[in-house]
């Protein structure tokens, strides 16, 4: 094993956060494109199936959440399973997560800026074909220079946030919940049947990769470990509570709005205009909802999309720490709170990646290389001693086998593509270690 820790002559970040603000911070990275967006598309796959693929994506979560929990209590550095695959694996393992890291939720980002954009412009009433994209990249710039602020700045923005969202989508469930009862037999009678006259148990896979990665915000609390106080009691902590609120609040949207409106209309609606929980909302009848929710779901796109620049900054920083980028990015401002070189570079690759304008190309793409890295984390777990385990080597295990074979459920162009990046990752290692030998 591979214990060499990332240079310790480099400056540290500020220890900032404590138990709520992880919690609401892993709130605001799960909160958003995952409930407003995926679950439109899974629901296109997957029929009204997709209330069991959210169970399954809630299932591997909770293996993948346990471990990152306790590799962060372990080893509470910025830079993610990119760090845990340095100190427990090998250099090989560690580079490769933190290039699917940063391949994975450049895609993420980049889905929730284009979900922003859409519900935005659908309350507005304003053309999306035509605006799409152009707001979407307003919203990464806003958010990129609220992370170049610092930690705490952000950490205020991201609880104002987060509020107003979860407050959207208790409403759209109480709200919701007499249409659904009432048209639920209908909707869900032809279970395994997806909208585009698939279905199956493949496509129930297919879509729990893709609401596997709707719940992958609590590792931005991992992450932002440097930044935690007290990160052996209080990341593991953060971690299961923000996965329990998570689960609950998915379960009730998928049951609502599916049973309310139909796997067929959520899916449409996610195609179109990547806003399907207004577009159900409407059919519930109650003034005022669809307009609530639709501002709920913008507030919750720009919080996963300020948490993700934070994460992926943070993992550019730990790999410019160790020469695996330009050591440019290894650098912190004057007040030692921002990797400002780090934020600025991942708000330009986001920025880039939003100019595909396409949300199930750019999800689907996550979820393969977000399944990969997961994969290395809790390949990383079960490597920790057992007088440091907080949790049992079965929950690595299990989490490592889910990730592996969901992975490659995804349609194949996306996993070879994805397979494609990994390779020209490791070249650029080998290329980058020869240049520092």
């Amino acid at each position: 094993m591979n214990r060499k820790s990332s240079d310790t002559s480099s400056a540290r970040l500020t220890r900032e956060l404590g138990t709520f603000g992880a919690v609401m911070m892993g709130l605001g990275s799960i909160v958003g494109t995952g409930v407003f967006v995926s679950i439109g598309i899974a629901a296109g796959i997957a029929g009204p199936a997709v209330v069991i693929a959210v169970a399954v994506g809630a299932m591997v979560a909770t293996f993948n959440g346990l471990s990152s929990a306790q590799l962060a209590a372990n080893h509470a550095v910025s830079g993610g399973t990119y760090e845990y695959g340095y100190e427990f694996l090998t250099p090989t393992f560690g580079f490769t997560a933190g290039w699917m890291f940063l391949i994975a939720k450049s895609a993420s980002a980049a889905t929730a800026a284009l979900g922003f954009s859409g519900y935005l412009l659908g309350a507005l009433g304003v053309d999306v074909d035509v605006w799409l994209v152009p707001v979407a990249l307003l919203g990464v710039v806003m958010l990129t220079a609220v992370v170049y602020s610092g930690i705490r700045r952000s950490n205020i923005t991201n609880i104002g946030i987060v509020s107003i969202t979860l407050g959207a989508l208790a409403l759209f469930v109480v709200t919701g919940s007499p249409t659904a009862f009432t048209d639920g037999a209908a909707n869900f009678s032809n279970f395994f049947e997806a909208p585009d006259g698939g279905g199956g148990v493949r496509a129930v896979l297919f879509a729990s990769a893709l609401m596997f990665v709707a719940y992958t915000g609590y590792g931005r609390i991992a992450t932002l470990g440097e930044e935690v106080r007290a990160p052996r009691t209080t990341i593991p902590r953060a971690i299961i509570v923000t996965l329990i609120v998570t689960m609950g609040l998915y379960g009730a949207v998928a049951l609502v709005g599916v049973g309310a409106v139909g796997a067929d209309t959520l899916s449409a609606a996610a195609n179109q205009g990547a806003a399907p929980l207004e577009v159900a909302a409407q059919a519930f009848g109650v003034p005022g909802v669809s307009q609530v929710v639709a501002f709920g779901a913008i507030t919750a796109m720009l919080g996963v999309l300020l948490n993700l620049i934070l994460g992926l900054s943070r993992v550019l920083l730990a790999m410019g720490r160790r020469a695996d980028m330009p050591t440019i990015f290894g650098r912190l401002d004057a007040a030692g709170t921002t990797p400002a070189p780090a934020v600025l570079m991942m708000g330009g690759v986001i920025a880039a990646i939003t100019l595909v304008g396409d949300v199930r190309l750019t999800w689907s793409f996550s979820a393969f290389t977000v399944l990969i890295y997961y994969a290395i984390t809790n390949l990383a777990a079960l490597y920790i001693p057992d007088d440091r385990r907080l949790f049992p080597k079965w929950v690595s295990a299990a989490g490592l086998v889910a990730c592996a074979s969901l992975a490659f459920f995804v349609e194949p162009f996306i996993w070879g593509l994805g397979l494609g990046l990994i390779a020209v990752g490791l070249v650029w290692h080998r290329v980058a270690r020869r240049m520092r030998a």
